[in-house]
C-alpha cells in the first residue's frame, strides 16, 4: 500500500525530513477517516517504489465494529472518494474486473464484489426506456492463471476489445505492513495493479499503458506475512524497528490472516460493490442499489 510505503520512508528517514515529489493529506469523508498520497514525481515514485499517481486510503474500521449506518457510510465515503481518479462523460461504458481466487477466502475479494455489482450493458442497449437513464457497465471475474491456463492480463484485455468500455475498475485482495489494517482499509489508486504482488507471485500489470483505457484499482489488505506480523508486533510492544527481511528466513513464505476472514472478506466485498454502483451511477442511494439486486 502506498500509505505504507510512505510511513516506511518517514521511519528511515526521520519523522521531520519531507519526501521530495509527494504530497500526503488526512481529512475525513461521511465519518471515515481517509489518507490521500499523491505521488508527483519520477523522485517520489523511486522513493516509495509506487508509480506516479493518486492513492487513497480509506478507513472502514466502523463497518468492521458493526457501528449504526457505518455500511451505507463506508459504501458512500468510499464511493465519493472513488469519483475523482475516475472522470467519466455521463454515457461512458465501464467495466469492472473481479481480480482473484474464488476458492481461497482471503484472494476472494474480486469476484465478491462483481456479485454487487449493478450490470446494466444489457439493459441500457435493449430496454433504454427503462434503463436508458443508468450508465452501461459490465462484470466478470476472469479467474486465476492456475485454474485457467490463461493470464488475467490476456482475458480482460479479449474482453475490452469486445466490450469496447470506456474504462476499467479492477478489485482486488492486497497484503498490508500494519496488522490494524488487515480488512479494516479500502486503497483506491488511479494507477492501475499488479496482481499477486503483494505475496510474491506478481503477475502482468493492469494499468493504462497495458489495457490502453484508464485503470482504477481498488484494492482490500486481507493478508500480510510472517515475518512482518512478527516486526510488527515487536515495534507494538516497545522494541526498536526490526526489517521485516530479517525475519524472513525464520518465517519462510507463511502468509497469516484474521480469524475472522470469511465474514469481513463478505462484509467489505459487499460494501466494495456497492461503493463501485454509487459511483458509477450517481443520484441513486444505497436503497436504490438494493432495490436494483434484490
Amino acid at each position: 500500500m502506498a500509505l505504507e510505503a510512505r510511513e516506511l520512508w518517514a521511519e528511515s528517514a526521520g519523522e521531520t525530513t519531507k519526501l521530495p515529489g509527494v504530497e500526503a493529506r488526512d481529512y475525513e469523508t461521511c465519518g471515515c477517516p481517509v489518507t490521500a498520497v499523491r505521488i508527483l514525481s519520477d523522485e517520489g515514485a523511486r522513493a516509495l517504489d509506487k508509480p506516479v499517481g493518486s492513492y487513497v486510503t480509506v478507513d472502514l474500521s466502523r463497518l468492521i465494529r458493526g457501528e449504526p449506518s457505518a455500511f451505507a457510510d463506508s459504501a458512500r465515503a468510499l464511493a465519493r472518494e472513488l469519483r475523482p481518479l475516475l472522470p467519466l462523460a455521463p454515457s461512458a461504458a465501464v467495466l469492472v474486473v473481479g481480480l482473484g481466487n474464488r476458492d481461497i477466502t482471503p484472494d476472494a475479494v474480486g469476484p465478491l464484489v462483481v456479485e454487487h455489482i449493478m450490470v446494466t450493458r444489457h439493459l441500457v442497449g435493449r430496454l433504454p426506456d427503462l434503463f436508458g437513464h443508468l450508465r452501461p457497465v459490465a462484470a466478470f471475474a476472469p479467474g486465476v492463471l492456475g485454474s485457467t491456463g490463461i493470464e488475467s492480463a490476456d482475458v480482460i484485455r479479449g474482453v475490452i476489445d469486445k466490450a469496447r468500455p470506456d474504462a476499467v475498475v479492477l478489485v482486488d485482495a492486497l497484503a498490508s505492513r500494519r496488522l490494524r489494517r488487515l480488512c479494516a482499509t479500502v486503497q483506491l489508486a488511479d494507477t492501475g495493479i499488479v496482481p499477486g504482488s503483494g505475496v510474491g507471485n506478481a503477475r502482468a500489470a493492469l494499468n493504462r499503458e497495458t489495457l490502453g483505457l484508464p485503470a482504477v484499482a481498488v484494492g482490500v489488505p486481507t493478508v500480510t506475512d510472517a515475518a512482518t506480523l512478527c516486526a510488527d508486533l515487536l515495534e507494538e510492544a516497545g522494541a526498536a524497528a526490526v526489517d521485516p527481511a530479517a525475519l524472513t528466513p525464520h518465517g519462510g513464505g507463511m502468509i497469516v490472516t484474521p480469524k475472522e476472514i470469511d465474514t469481513r472478506v463478505r462484509d467489505l466485498s459487499k460494501a466494495v460493490g456497492y461503493a463501485v454502483n454509487l459511483c458509477l451511477q450517481e443520484g441513486l442511494s444505497v436503497e436504490d442499489v438494493t432495490d436494483f439486486l434484490s
